[in-house]
This record gives structure tokens, sequence and C-alpha cells, in this order.
């Protein structure tokens, strides 16, 4: 299949960073496949190529909330968990039956009462969002 979000992952680096994208910044397909070993699940498209473009970039990875690490997906609730806040109060995730959707839409699970709500975006616009929303508006002295 082709690249649709690979690119646009790996740009977050510059953009951010303010440092150009490098391999170690990202996965290689070995790397992923391996890490993902017995997942009972296969990633959708969008998921995979942020991996392969920053699953080696803590500075992204880690920014306000954290990114599972491909080995630590889990699948719970009906859903692939693959986010979660620095409280564990919330966790992101996918519908099971979204997951061959190629960027399917994001959904939020409040961990005290196990509800889960959509975020009404899908995960390229979530995490775009919340990258522009952690770096831009979090952090207004990066932009001096």
């Amino acid at each position: 299949m082709a690249e649709m979000f690979l690119e646009k992952f790996r740009s977050l680096v510059p953009l951010y960073l303010e440092d150009e994208w490098q391999k170690e910044d990202g996965l290689t397909d070995a790397e992923l496949d391996d890490a993902l070993g017995t997942l009972p699940v296969q990633l959708p498209l969008v998921l995979r190529e942020f991996y392969l473009a920053l699953g080696g970039c803590e500075d992204l990875m880690e920014a306000y909330h954290y990114f599972f690490d491909p080995d630590e997906l889990e699948v719970e609730d009906g859903y692939l968990l693959f986010l979660e806040d620095e409280e564990e109060k919330y966790v992101w995730g996918f519908r099971l039956d979204q997951l061959e959707v190629p960027d399917p839409i994001v959904y939020r699970r409040q961990n005290a009462r196990g509800t889960w709500k959509s975020e009404e975006g899908t995960f390229s616009e979530y995490v775009l969002d919340m990258f522009s929303w952690v770096f831009d508006e979090l952090s207004p002295e990066l932009n001096d």
C-alpha cells in the first residue's frame, strides 16, 4: 500500500524540534514487525506509518501524553489502545471494527468510569492537532 502519512509525520521533527528528521527518529519495518510480536490485530495504516516516522523519537512520543511503544499496544474493551495521559486517567484507542480503515476515528476512555467517547477526528487529525497544541500553545517560548 502506498505511503499516505509517513512524510507528514516525519515533517513534525523539523517543525517542532528544529532538527532534520533522521532515520533513528523512526522504526524500520522489521523493527516494528518484531516489536508487534503476537499482537492479535493488524495496525491501521496511519499508526504503522506513525511508528515508522516517529517511533524512535522520544521528544514526540512522550510530548504531553505518552504514545505506547509498539510492544506495549493492547487490545481491551474492543479497542486497540495506543496513547495514555501522564496521570493514567485517560487512554486513547481505535475501535477494533475500524482497524481496516487507513485513518480511523480516535476514541478516549475515561479510566475511572470505563466509558468511551469519540474524539470526532481521525488519528492523523488528532495527532497533528495535539502536537500543535502542545508545542505552539503550551510552549510559546519555543516560537521566540
